[in-house]
């Protein structure tokens, strides 16, 4: 009924991955950009035409990529002013101290240099257990113009159908199937019988929902799963 691609399709990962090539195509071809967290490099090809570098403390059970510094990101071993751009993909929550984090990136970033971030707002808990926020816009704000930065745009990252089809995949996998769940007896009866026809319409329904997220990105209603943000240090 659909093709693999729509199957495989996930509205954040194609906004994230736009986010980050128009980070990349910002960049004339002398630009140095840190990729702060970069876990397995998944957007290295991106910067092929400028000098890329990684950090990430390296700490989780999972694949990373060629890591130039293995640290904490509260204390990158690199000169001052050393980047022209530093990317920073769903990191920040997982960091304790995200104040002494930002402050060490701006720290890295020359003048007039940017900070490309994103980072969720709705979203289970990952990474476990290094998973210790989640961020409002406001938040985003807050912490930027009290380092320092100069905030050019925070906006959703995708739209509200795209938070939509991640809550319907949710409850595809998580709602459950046990009577004993709705009370038992009748109730348990008909919770269960109602959840095991609703298990694969959500999963129908989410494919669709994300598959519309990436043709019509809605930001006039709902709330978002993730925002990007992206600042500058003033050239001062």
């Amino acid at each position: 009924m659909f093709s693999k691609k729509l199957i495989e399709l996930n509205s954040s990962r194609f906004y994230l991955e736009k986010f980050v090539k128009e980070a990349a195509e910002s960049l004339p071809s002398r630009a140095i950009v840190l990729d702060a967290g970069a876990g397995n490099c998944p957007y290295k090809n991106l910067f092929s035409h400028v000098k890329y570098e990684a950090a990430d403390f390296c700490q989780l059970d999972t694949e990373y990529g060629a890591i130039d510094y293995v640290c904490d990101l509260t204390s990158i071993p690199v000169d001052n002013n050393k980047y022209d751009l530093v990317i920073c993909n769903q990191v920040i929550e997982h960091v304790p101290e995200p104040e002494a984090t930002l402050k060490e990136l701006y720290r890295v970033l020359k003048p007039d240099g940017q900070l490309w971030l994103s980072a969720p707002f709705f979203y289970e808990e990952h990474a476990i257990p290094y998973d210790f926020y989640r961020y409002t816009q406001f938040g985003h704000k807050y912490l930027f113009e009290k380092i320092g930065f100069k905030v050019k745009r925070i906006e959703r990252l995708e739209g509200y159908y795209g938070t939509l089809a991640y809550q319907l995949e949710t409850a595809s996998k998580s709602l459950p199937t046990n009577p004993k769940f709705y009370g038992g007896g009748f109730s348990g009866l008909i919770g269960t019988s109602v959840v095991l026809f609703s298990r694969p319409l959500f999963k129908i329904l989410s494919f669709i929902f994300s598959w519309l997220d990436t043709k019509h990105k809605n930001v006039a209603s709902g709330y978002c799963k993730n925002y990007v943000v992206v600042a500058e240090k003033p050239n001062t």
